[in-house]
């Protein structure tokens, strides 16, 4: 440096004497604004004042005040004069240094003259300014100075030791930077910002703050004329919010670059933005192992040429390398650790004096550390914690160096810039905690991890300034060779969403050009988009800002702490809000020793809530204001929070962030709540912040499985130390998703999931599934499922779909609403349109046809080419047509022209008429095409009160319409020998159709009739397979009572009448007992023909109809009465017997001589009753009698017309008195031959028991055959069979041993027959059926046919016989 300057001090001190007066008033209106204004404070913490307690620095010192310890300063002209001034500093004597250490004061401030001709602001002179010649950075002082002169970019590239951190500063004052603003100087770290400020400000004999300060989170010590400015990364970074343009500085020293935290990597790339727009700005880049080629082409394009790079030498001593690597064991294990690092210390403690450096990953593992360091201890070593979180009055521990040896155990942190006086050893564990963000499950994993290379050549940096070093590594050297030569920047680590926002609020180029040193991962930009995304900051992935995003910007803190704070200002829980987030900022303050686990827990157990770890929180930090509030000394406040394992200075940190942050939203203006917040109000203000650590229980996961599922699909456990741990909800968000061991949710809430679909309304991935019109909303309708980060919110939730998708919603309010005739309205268009539409498909129905109506894309093509895009539900539909239709009245209605494809022709009234009338009443027809259903075909609506009138042979002729089909598919079902005779079949069913268009008698027979009249053939009824008659050509009946309610439906009119037969007449005879003519015909008490003429049917008026009655007379015991009955078959049973019951009365003596000669039946009842099978058929001989009289008069009396006034019913009783003994006496003989045969047969069915199936049939073959009454039951000319059917037992018994397996083969054909008989027997439910009866007396024929052939049988008898008439009867059914 240049010695010319000799005299310059007394020329200076002279040149301030001269401008004494003008000095106050140049400084006040030379200060700029700036430098009296609240300092910015770091993106994680708010903005805070100086200290109250520290003393006011003076602005200028008096001339009557006695001096103080700081040597005056002297005014300057130009800053370059330092230079001189430096040159007669180092070569004054000794005698003179001590008198300018004792009479030392604080420096004048005197103003500039900057070139400009602008003043600026008066700076404080420092009272050395030399360089500490001894350190290797001294040496090229001038090639920096003259880089720092010719250029606005310089690389200082130096090794541990070189003594750069503390010498660029005052080289940059030399060349006189620092003068037109400061030189600002960054550390990655607030520890080293102040051990190095104060480090500069003993070197230069300086006051700290007054030429050397700093900044840091929480601390401001720099005073107003001070020229070096240390500070954090993050301190300048949040300066760039207010002053884009960074004009507070002439110079920026960008210190441990190699480290390339996020900060510093976004003030590399910011500095280059603004270099070109500040041209008097100078930029040093200092590292000890730096990529100096990426800085320099990193910065080459905005200094104009190619950057300097000045590389210094580093340390001063050798450092000898040992491996000792831990063998044999993991290296996670801590306790082999702690042992390792001992047997390493005590090695270090031999070989020399000088403390020991040893590194760790974290503060737990000093803790540990320095338990197993504690044997040295005892021995008079002084063991020091160093880590970032340290406490002013704790580091300047660090920085006093005592006279007792001393390990200080550190983190990573005293890598880079910190000095740590007297280290002469190092033992590198070669771990250290680094946080890596997970792109893919958005969480921040802080792991133990190996360090790089180039982070283990910097720890043994730290030795070998004092003397030669030694340097013991944890791990050997093959391992140290594989691993990564640096460390990943944490750019390529991290979420960018801070830098994303702060970009975008100044302006700034897109992330993705951003001139960075190394440019960030895609996936890690589009992640930092994510999480903005996420707080609603941005409209969209690499969108602009939103007015939350706005509000965030301004907030020099974390993007998720920020949203919080403003969502809590807008739901009234700023107040709480403030106390979470500054608790979330800070290391817990909750202490959990492992030697007293049990103990912190129970202390710790009155600050839990069983909802809220966020309210654990609120109750901590209540509990501690309580107790400060409340203290007697401070000393005792200590000793009790200790006692409560609560950190003092954790404590204190997060007063001072709450402090910090309570001021930033005081200046910002919020509203601190004063009532206190609701459970809902807070949650919902945190959850702005936390949308990503949201998590949903699974009900089904057991102890070894994650129980939440957490955004994008990942699980985790709740954090053990909670709580809530055990008694967490369905839903739960955390303050941070952590893993070590496993994926830990720490500080967790229950939460309810609406509050997911307010807060993240913005995040919500909405489904819709199954949209439908609805006539009752009168809208399209759709099913609604939203999703937060494939968490299920809500699902099936019911949402106007016309607002998602307008078109579709129109599509389906035409196709299903108005083509598919789903919509209710009285306007005249949709009456005149479903009447066409009716009409067409009862055309349909009736032909059977269903190609007359048009295809619905051809309706809703009418209705598409009408209807505007915007009508998409009824109402703007409605709307819409009240408009058109004032213009255009007819514009929507449908002509057959557009319904049909063709003509419809024979689809008539007549041959499809719309009532039928049936015994005088009218019944509906319903026409209905639909094959496969149960209404297929036409339905006759019938009245109850109608039922068992109903014509079975006029029904089989359906309508006029159905003749022609019906009668084609009979004729097809006949066989072929017969079919052949009415080819072409549809010609002769068209024929037959047209010439009984009015019906008359059976169909069957008149088809019979007609083919034996034209062919000249016989055919008989069963040879028409009805099984092949589709359903449809048979009539369908639904049976409905008095109100239209549907009873019954069925194909069957004896399956009706055996289900609702008594019903039917019940209430067919309630409609007669009202009608007042029909009353006064019917009589009670008869015992004599005396009530005139019996009518053969009555006339019952009900509602204008005339229904038709059949009068009976009815057996009432001594007596009978006239009743009248709605079904004519059973009027005449009821009718036959009525008579019976008059006969006896009128021939009483007759019957009295008859009992007297009838005795014989005393031994057939006698020997029947003794026959088991027999038993029920023969109760009493009384009994007995009686059945044979009464079966003697039916037989005499019923072989004509029967009497229908009381002459014919004179003659009746004249027949059977003179028949009436002939035929009981002949009955009677009868009846005992038959109990001869059977008691024959049941003697011979008793040897063979041991066959139980043949034994089984017969006896229920005898239960069928002698049922009670039986006599009365069965006609007399079936009686005479019933003694061939013994002898055939008989004869099945005698030959049921020869060939057993023959007999169960037959046995086998006729159960086929039998079971199916019995289960429609059990089904008509007492209703008699002619057809049945006459098939239970084949089965009797069949088994003679199958057992006795040689009894032979009276008609031709067979298996397939039975099955056909069986297949008849079912089909009939």
């Amino acid at each position: 440096m240049a010695d010319n300057f000799k005299d310059l001090r007394a020329k200076l001190e002279k040149a301030a004497a001269a401008k004494k007066t003008e000095q106050p008033k140049a400084a006040e209106k030379n200060v700029k604004p700036t430098q009296h204004k609240k300092p910015n404070v770091p993106k994680t913490a708010p903005r805070t004042e100086k200290k109250t307690e520290q003393p006011e620095k003076k602005q200028t010192p008096q001339k009557n005040k006695v001096p103080v310890k700081k040597q005056p300063g002297t005014s300057l002209k130009d800053f370059s004069q330092l230079k001189a001034l430096r040159h007669q500093i180092g070569s004054s004597a000794e005698a003179e240094k001590k008198k300018e250490v004792k009479n030392k004061t604080q420096p004048k401030k005197t103003e500039t003259a900057p070139s400009s001709g602008k003043k600026s602001e008066v700076r404080n002179v420092p009272p050395k300014l030399q360089l500490e010649e001894q350190l290797p950075v001294s040496e090229r002082a001038d090639e920096i100075a003259e880089a720092i002169k010719n250029n606005q970019v310089v690389i200082v590239s130096g090794e541990t030791g070189s003594g750069k951190t503390t010498q660029l500063p005052k080289i940059a004052m030399m060349v006189g930077r620092g003068t037109k603003g400061l030189i600002g100087h960054t550390q990655p770290r607030r520890i080293a910002a102040t051990s190095i400020a104060k480090r500069i400000s003993e070197e230069m004999g300086a006051e700290l703050g007054s030429v050397v300060g700093y900044k840091i989170r929480f601390k401001d010590e720099i005073q107003p004329g001070a020229s070096v400015k240390l500070m954090t990364d993050g301190i300048l970074l949040a300066e760039t919010q207010h002053d884009r343009l960074l004009k507070a500085y002439d110079t920026i020293i960008i210190d441990e670059a190699h480290e390339r935290s996020l900060n510093i990597d976004f003030l590399l790339g910011y500095l280059r933005e603004i270099l070109p727009k500040r041209p008097d700005l100078k930029v040093i880049i200092t590292s000890a192992t730096i990529d100096s080629e990426r800085f320099a082409k990193h910065f080459e394009p905005v200094n104009g040429k190619p950057v300097p790079i000045i590389n210094v030498s580093g340390r001063l001593y050798p450092v000898q390398i040992r491996y000792r690597p831990i063998e044999d064991t993991d290296e996670s294990d801590d306790k082999t650790m702690m042992s390792a690092i001992a047997d390493a210390c005590s090695e270090l403690m031999s070989a020399g004096s000088g403390d020991i450096l040893v590194f760790l990953p974290g503060e737990r593992e000093i803790r540990e550390a320095s338990e197993a360091l504690s044997e040295f201890a005892q021995k008079g070593v002084e063991i020091l914690p160093l880590f970032s979180r340290l406490s002013i009055e704790e580091q300047d521990r660090i920085f006093r160096s005592g006279g007792r040896r001393r390990i200080v155990l550190s983190t990573n942190i005293a890598e880079t810039s910190l000095t740590v006086p007297g280290i002469r050893y190092v033992v590198d564990s070669g771990l250290a905690r680094v946080k890596r963000y997970s792109y893919r499950n958005k969480v921040e994993q802080l792991q133990v991890e190996a360090i790089s290379q180039a982070a283990a050549q910097q720890r043994a940096g730290r030795c070998g300034r004092v003397a030669n070093g030694i340097c013991i590594r944890l791990y050997d050297e093959d391992d140290f060779n594989r691993r990564p030569e640096f460390t990943d920047p944490e750019i390529l680590r991290s979420s960018l969403a801070t830098v994303i926002l702060r970009m975008k609020s100044l302006h700034l180029t897109d992330v993705r050009e951003f001139p960075f040193v190394e440019a960030p991962l895609p996936r890690a930009i589009s992640d930092g988009y994510d999480l903005l995304r996420e707080l609603n900051a941005v409209t969209e992935r690499g969108g602009e800002l939103t007015q939350i995003g706005w509000k965030l910007a301004r907030l020099p803190l974390d993007a998720r702490i920020a949203r919080m704070l403003q969502a809590a200002e807008e739901n009234q829980a700023l107040a709480e809000v403030l106390v979470i987030a500054s608790a979330i900022s800070i290391q817990d303050p909750r202490e959990r020793p492992l030697d007293a686990q049990e103990k912190a827990a129970e202390a710790h157990k009155k600050f839990g809530d069983d909802k809220s770890d966020f309210n654990s929180w609120l109750k901590l930090w209540n509990w501690t204001q309580n107790e400060i509030a409340n203290k007697e000394s401070n000393r005792l406040l200590d000793q009790k929070l200790r006692q409560n394992f609560l950190s003092v200075k954790r404590l204190r940190e997060w007063r001072d962030v709450y402090r910090q942050l309570k001021d930033l939203v005081a200046e910002l203006g919020w509203r601190v709540n004063t009532a206190p917040a609701t459970y809902e109000q807070l949650h919902k203000a945190l959850l702005t912040g936390l949308l990503g650590n949201v998590g949903f229980k699974n009900l089904d996961a057991d102890f070894r499985t994650p129980p939440y599922t957490g955004a994008r699909g990942i699980k985790f456990w709740p954090w053990p130390g909670s709580s809530i741990a055990k008694k967490s909800g369905k839903w739960i968000m955390a303050s941070e998703l952590m893993e070590t061991s496993r994926l830990y949710a720490r500080t967790i809430a229950n939460i309810e999931p609406e509050w997911l679909e307010k807060v993240g309304a913005h995040l919500l991935k909405k489904s819709w599934s199954d949209p439908h019109w609805e006539k009752k909303a009168g809208h399209v309708v759709a099913f609604e499922k939203a999703t937060l980060y494939g968490l299920p919110v809500y699902g099936q939730r019911r949402v106007d779909f016309s607002k998602k998708d307008p078109a579709l919603a129109r599509e389906l309010f035409i196709r299903e609403a108005l083509v598919q005739e789903d919509y209710e309205s009285r306007a005249p268009f949709w009456q005149h349109n479903m009447a066409m539409i009716r009409d067409i498909r009862e055309m349909e129905h009736k032909s059977r046809r269903p190609d007359v109506l048009v295809d619905d894309s051809l309706i809703y093509d009418f209705y598409d080419k009408r209807i505007p895009k915007e009508v998409i539900s009824q109402s703007t539909f409605d709307k819409w047509r009240a408009q058109v239709e004032q213009d255009s009245q007819k514009l929507l209605y449908l002509t057959k022209t557009d319904l049909m494809r063709h003509d419809a022709s024979g689809i008539t009234i007549e041959y499809f008429p719309k009532k039928l009338e049936i015994a005088g009443v009218p019944m509906a027809l319903n026409y209905n095409f639909d094959p496969g259903s149960v209404r297929d075909g036409v339905t006759l609506t019938v009245p109850l009160f109608a039922l068992n009138q109903l014509d079975a042979e006029r029904l089989e002729w359906l309508v006029p319409g159905m003749v022609k089909e019906k009668v084609q598919m009979l004729l097809k079902s006949l066989p072929q020998r017969l079919r052949r005779h009415f080819v072409p079949l549809p010609d002769w069913a068209k024929a037959f159709a047209q010439r009984h268009e009015v019906p008359k008698g059976d169909l069957f027979e008149t088809i019979i009739a007609e083919a034996k009249e034209q062919f000249r053939i016989d055919i008989r009824k069963s040879d028409f397979k009805l099984e092949m008659l589709p359903p449809h050509l048979s009539m369908n009946y639904k049976v409905v009572d008095e109100h239209g309610r549907q009873l019954d439906m069925s194909r069957s009119i004896p399956q009706l009448r055996s289900a609702l037969s008594a019903q039917a007449r019940e209430t067919f005879q309630n409609i007669a007992s009202k009608d007042s003519k029909v009353a006064e015909e019917l009589q009670e008490q008869i015992t004599e023909w005396n009530f005139g003429e019996l009518p053969e049917v009555m006339e019952i008026k009900r509602k204008g109809l005339s229904l038709i009655g059949h009068p009976a007379l009815v057996d009432k015991g001594e007596y009978c009465s006239l009743e009248v009955f709605d079904d004519p078959q059973q009027a005449q049973e009821l009718h036959k017997k009525g008579l019976v019951r008059l006969i006896r009365i009128a021939l009483k003596e007759q019957i009295k001589y008859l009992d007297k000669n009838l005795k014989s039946l005393q031994t057939t009842q006698i020997q029947g009753a003794s026959i088991v099978s027999l038993r029920k058929a023969f109760p009493s001989f009384e009994e007995i009698k009686a059945d044979v009289i009464d079966a003697a008069i039916e037989s005499a009396a019923f072989t004509e017309e029967l009497p229908m006034n009381k002459e014919q019913f004179g003659e009746m009783i004249g027949r059977v008195k003179e028949k009436l003994n002939l035929l009981a006496l002949e009955l009677g003989r009868l009846l005992s031959a038959i109990v001869a045969e059977a008691a024959l047969a049941q003697q011979k069915l008793n040897g063979i028991k041991a066959y139980e199936k043949v034994h089984e049939d017969i006896t229920q073959q005898l239960f069928d055959l002698f049922e009670p009454h039986f006599i009365r039951k069965v006609p007399m000319d079936r009686l005479k069979h019933y003694s061939r059917y013994m002898k055939a037992i008989q004869v099945r018994i005698e030959r049921l041993r020869n060939d057993p397996n023959r007999d169960a083969e037959r046995m086998e054909s006729i159960h086929e027959l039998t079971v199916p008989y019995k289960r429609e027997l059990a089904s008509r439910k007492g209703v008699y059926d002619p057809q049945l009866a006459e098939f239970a007396n084949m089965l009797q024929e069949l088994r003679v046919s199958l057992f006795a052939q040689e009894l032979r049988t009276p008609v031709p008898i067979s298996v397939k016989r039975l099955k056909k008439m069986w297949e008849s009867i079912v089909r009939k059914w």
